[in-house]
């Protein structure tokens, strides 16, 4: 015996979020690496004529985790104005997606060793993730309010439209009632046939000719 479809329904729903949570995660930071490599190949230069130290730090930190600063709550953004997103969650669960490719990368590349060290880069890092969270939450919370805003507008443009509509239907019959009047007014009233003239009384009492008079009556008519 198969379950009821509403029975499995709320399991299906957390999935798909799941999953869509996991590919926003994974194309921010997709997105942002290309983004990242194309400006630090171009602000290479710039960056390393810097006075400071720390000034080039803050700079790599963000250049490197552009896609949780910058690409993620883009698609957030945009991803909220067709989907109904839950902000904190959305931007939680992305941001960790992405955030576990980076460590896993990193584990891959320096070992242990890159992942127990801590230094002010660290923290900085830990700084910029932090931070991308939050601006994409409220870029969930942007995108949700547009989107009721654009759906209050396009009700309102219905609701207008089919007044309208209402308006032209109602003038088109009192037009057409308009018109049907004048027609029937115009037309031309067609003339009664006169009604026939009763027969006289006394063509209906007379005999017919040929015909002899009953017996006992004497004829009205002398004898020549």
């Amino acid at each position: 015996m198969s379950p009821k479809p509403g029975v499995l329904e709320p399991l299906r729903v957390r999935i798909r979020r799941f999953q869509f949570i996991v590919g926003l995660g994974f194309m921010s930071l997709v997105l942002g690496a290309m983004l990242s490599v194309s400006l630090v190949m171009r602000l290479h230069e710039r960056v390393s004529a810097l006075p400071f130290d720390v000034l080039r730090l803050c700079v790599a930190v963000v250049l490197e985790n552009l896609w949780v600063i910058a690409v993620l709550p883009v698609l957030c953004y945009g991803a909220s104005r067709i989907v109904a997103l839950r902000p904190w969650s959305t931007a939680l669960g992305a941001a960790a997606t992405g955030g576990v490719f980076v460590v896993a990368l990193n584990y891959v590349r320096d070992g242990s060793e890159g992942l127990t060290e801590w230094n002010l880069g660290s923290v900085l890092r830990l700084g910029a993730f932090a931070g991308g969270i939050v601006l994409s939450a409220r870029a969930i919370r942007s995108g949700r309010a547009s989107a009721e805003r654009g759906s209050t507008a396009a009700q309102v443009k219905a609701e207008a439209r089919k007044s309208e509509y209402d308006e032209f239907l109602k003038a088109a019959e009192a037009d057409g009632a308009r018109i049907e009047q004048r027609e029937q007014a115009a037309a031309p009233v067609a003339p009664e046939a006169p009604a026939p003239a009763p027969a006289p009384a006394a063509a209906a009492d007379a005999p017919p000719e040929g015909t002899d008079s009953p017996p006992g009556e004497v004829p009205k008519t002398p004898a020549a």
